[in-house]
């Protein structure tokens, strides 16, 4: 059974350095920045995977024409998760993964 423990600390993002607040509408689990983030939940919020491999922006998900989640692929594990959007996340990343998807 998944659960989803809330946690939306700020933090230094390992992959560009970039400084990332909490989030204002959802939890945080990537940087706002490079988009990148790290496998570390096996339930989101739970902190109890051992892998911590870079989770890395893939693809992403869209609901009627707007972008919803950002889907990650690991690349230490392969395993795939996605996240939902945050208002600050860097648009011109979320573009260009846009535009990989409708090519």
């Amino acid at each position: 059974m998944k659960r989803f423990i809330h946690v939306n600390n700020a933090f230094t993002c390992e992959m560009c350095g970039h400084e990332n607040p909490p989030a204002a509408q959802t939890c945080r689990n990537h940087c706002r920045h490079c988009l990148c983030s790290k496998h570390v939940d096996k339930n989101p919020g739970d902190r109890q995977e051992e892998c911590g491999g870079v989770m890395q922006p893939t693809d992403i998900e869209t609901q009627s024409g707007q972008m919803k989640s950002i889907i990650f692929k690991c690349q230490k594990c392969s395993i795939i998760r996605k996240n939902k959007i945050a208002i600050d996340d860097s648009r011109e990343k979320l573009l260009e993964l846009f535009e990989k998807k409708v090519r």
